[in-house]
């Protein structure tokens, strides 16, 4: 017996370690890792200026739904990803939000700050920002040998899992020990470390002649990849849900997390650090437990069970008296979180191929268009009818729909002989 528990140890280290055996993605983690944080330090510093010099919960939803203000033109990124090479799409985003911090830490230091100033540069790096996680896993799967696709993603997760903890926390001290001005200093060197590691992300792998992609129109590019997920039942239940989620779940514990810090429990901008941090421990546990299990999930079932575990935990949160149960439950809706949306993702990518990797990410990354309007919706809800009964509202949405998603492409997803189940 110790011994058969030693096996399944080295199994699962191996596992977890495999993805760093290629060079390319020992450029990328750390890359993504510095790049994550910075976002998320910058998502915090900023909403809390906006909710305090404002006192409006609506104009603290129009900054959150900002960040996806280019969700529209998101498939355009993975269509030039695919023609022009991931990492070089990557890096010239990433140029683009180390310019847009710099240019708020020099007007935070000169004391020229504004919120209609942040409103404006939020716009500029919003039309970027969405397509940033598709750019990432398109990369990934492009570096990736198939059979450590599914530690891999889980591994590339812990990225942005970590920065909600490190990043969220790192940015409420900041924040409060040194000002904005010098806290956004830290936030463009983050964003400038990361830029220059992805320029050592390497080239992909070789591709055999049959898989070659051909040059065609980015317009004509984008039917077809339209049409191949139009045709693949998986691929569209995948993108329906990911639309629900973004439109019904994530703004709870993204862009209405200041307003819950500061209305609901009453705890400052630490606090408001510890309620996202919260969330991120799960979230990281969650990606974890995908790097270790690898191959061995089901990725359909997968993502449409622990999709309706997640509402149930959020509505459960929403009704927490006070932060301390209220972080409880954000732990254990960040594990289920991760849990879902890491196998929808391997799921595409495996699916796609090296042909429409960059499309299906591309038209992935639409469905996060439901985050802004989701936003949106809750702040003037919230105005009329309060958080509780917005929220609450949000999560039962959530539970009937992603039901009927299982329940009218259930072939697809949840027979264990599906493609989507595929080991």
């Amino acid at each position: 017996m110790p011994g058969r528990s030693g096996g399944r140890q080295q199994v699962a280290r191996s596992s977890l370690l495999a993805p760093f055996q290629v060079r390319s993605f020992r450029f990328q983690w750390p890359a993504d890792l510095l790049t994550s944080w910075a976002i998320e330090m910058e998502l915090l510093i900023l909403g809390w200026y906006i909710l305090v010099e404002t006192g409006s919960v609506l104009l603290l939803t129009l900054y959150g739904a900002l960040q996806y203000a280019g969700t529209l033109i998101a498939p355009m990124f993975g269509l030039a990803g695919d023609r022009f090479g991931h990492r070089n799409v990557l890096c010239a985003m990433r140029v683009v939000y180390a310019t847009m911090a710099m240019l708020v830490s020099a007007l935070a230091l000169a004391d020229l700050i504004s919120p209609t100033k942040v409103f404006v540069l939020a716009a500029v790096s919003g039309l970027v920002r969405p397509s940033d996680l598709a750019m990432r896993n398109a990369l990934v799967a492009e570096t990736m040998p198939a059979d450590r696709l599914m530690a891999a993603m889980g591994v590339a997760r812990t990225t942005s899992d970590s920065a909600r903890i490190v990043g969220s926390l790192a940015g409420a001290g900041l924040f409060a020990l040194m000002g904005m001005g010098l806290a956004y200093v830290v936030v463009t060197a983050f964003y400038a470390t990361g830029f220059l590691l992805t320029l050592g992300v390497g080239a992909p792998r070789s591709r055999n002649p049959s898989e070659s992609i051909q040059r065609l129109s980015f317009w004509r590019d984008l039917r077809e990849g339209m049409a191949y997920i139009a045709d693949s039942p998986a691929s569209l239940a995948a993108m329906w849900l990911a639309f629900l989620v973004n439109m019904t779940a994530f703004p709870m514990t993204s862009g209405l997390l200041p307003y819950v810090a500061r209305d609901v429990y009453h705890i400052g901008q630490t606090g408001l650090g510890s309620l996202v941090a919260s969330f991120a421990v799960g979230a990281l546990l969650g990606s974890l437990v995908v790097s270790l299990a690898g191959r061995r999930l089901r990725p359909a079932r997968m993502m449409v069970g622990f999709a309706l575990a997640w509402y149930a935990l959020l509505l459960v949160f929403v009704r927490m008296p006070d932060a301390t149960g209220g972080r409880l439950m954000l732990v254990l809706a960040g594990f289920t979180q991760s849990l879902s949306m890491i196998p929808m993702a391997v799921m595409l990518l495996h699916s796609a191929g090296p042909r429409f990797r960059g499309r299906v990410m591309g038209v992935r990354m639409l469905a996060i268009y439901g985050l802004p309007v989701g936003l949106l919706v809750a702040g003037a809800l919230i105005e009329r009818i309060g958080y509780t009964v917005t929220a609450s509202l949000y999560c039962l949405v959530g539970l009937t729909v992603t039901g009927l998603i299982a329940w009218h492409w259930r072939a697809a997803l949840w027979s264990l002989e599906a493609p989507a189940n595929a080991r």
